[in-house]
């Protein structure tokens, strides 16, 4: 058996597992649905009460008029992108070059729509006011990811986000949000979520990465524009004639994690500083600004695949299912910390790392 397919065994094979929220399978929808009366009626091409309440709670919680729910988050941010561009007439939007409309998209924004990416700071660091001020393209939008996943979900500085939203506003740019995790961040801001996203003309959350739903996103903003949304959602033949086993998974999870967020993020610090007290081993950031960080480690993909194979055959817990390359010649994979951590006793984490210690200092 290859080593990556024997690291992916191993993790599923282990008896716990110290991050995530479990298993995405059939049990993730059951226990949604288990107290739900039978009698609910479904959503109808976006019609509904079961809907339409769903997306009050969501534009309340983000101090927006209005929110739309969305199959999925590639498809409001695109159209939530070409409604600015078609409104300034201008085909150009700002964003990392590590954006997830950028390396996971396959050029969606391009080819759907014509609307051209102009990428901002070094790929290695958030995006931060002069990276803004120095921007040479006239742009319709730009796009802040809090926060940023690919570099360890790290992120600005909150007077960084005002004074970036203060700019555009004077210059007549649009500010939307990818807050995919927007929920995970507000516990290191010390904000609510509405004081977050009045910063921002338009946002984006996921519904199934922190909080746990089946599948799902919200675009809000004020009326006009989400209203022009929808317009778009038939177009990308978002309307499904009925959503509702998104939506109630998603209300349902949402109603159970959404507080968990500040004990979420306490427990990456805590598992962070147990990486980092490993021969060989860091994180990025070094300290957690959310519930997400980056191990990475000194050894190549393969020699890391082997190891944590064995710890978890012998330790009966799982670390990660993957490791991926790094250019330096090192490995590392991404840390989502959920509502598993604090079932594993603090005894068996402590036995677990100072096993990986062990077996870090002997290669």
């Amino acid at each position: 058996m290859k080593s990556n397919e024997r690291l992916k065994q191993s993790y599923f094979d282990a008896e716990q597992v110290l991050a995530g929220h479990g298993k995405r399978d059939v049990h993730v929808l059951k226990e949604a649905f288990e107290k739900i009366d039978g009698d609910v009626e479904s959503d109808m091409y976006g019609q509904g009460a079961v809907i339409e309440k769903f997306q009050e709670k969501m534009a309340d919680l983000l101090g927006k008029e209005s929110a739309v729910f969305f199959p999925s988050g590639t498809m409001a941010q695109q159209i939530a992108l070409r409604i600015w561009c078609d409104a300034a007439r201008i085909r150009k939007v700002a964003y990392h070059p590590l954006s997830h409309l950028e390396i996971h998209e396959e050029k969606g924004l391009q080819e759907l729509h014509g609307i051209e990416s102009v990428l901002l700071a070094d790929k290695t660091r958030v995006i931060e006011l002069e990276d803004v001020l120095q921007m040479e393209d006239e742009v319709a939008c730009v796009l802040l990811e809090l926060p940023q996943r690919e570099i360890g979900g790290q992120l600005p500085s909150y007077e960084t986000l005002e004074q970036i939203s203060a700019h555009c506003r004077a210059q007549g740019i649009k500010l939307h949000l990818d807050g995919a995790r927007l929920l995970e961040v507000l516990p290191y801001y010390d904000k609510t979520a509405s004081e977050v996203c009045a910063l921002f003309d338009s946002v984006y959350l996921s519904l199934y990465k922190g909080i746990g739903g089946i599948a799902g996103a919200i675009l809000a903003g004020d009326k006009e524009f989400t209203d022009q949304s929808k317009v778009w959602k038939r177009r990308h033949g978002g309307d499904l004639i009925s959503l509702y086993p998104y939506i109630l998974s998603a209300d349902y999870y949402f109603d159970k994690r959404s507080g968990k967020m500040a004990a979420y993020y306490e427990q990456a610090k805590e598992l962070a500083r147990l990486f980092n007290g490993c021969e060989g081993i860091s994180t990025l950031p070094v300290e957690p600004v959310s519930n997400m960080f980056h191990v990475h480690f000194s050894h190549p993909k393969e020699t890391m695949e082997a190891l944590l194979a064995d710890l978890h055959q012998e330790t009966g817990i799982g670390l990660t299912s993957y490791v991926k390359e790094l250019e330096n010649g090192g490995s590392s994979y991404e840390v989502s910390m959920g509502d598993l951590y604090e079932t594993v006793p603090k005894e068996k984490v402590e036995a677990l790392f100072a096993k990986l210690n062990e077996k870090m200092k002997a290669i």
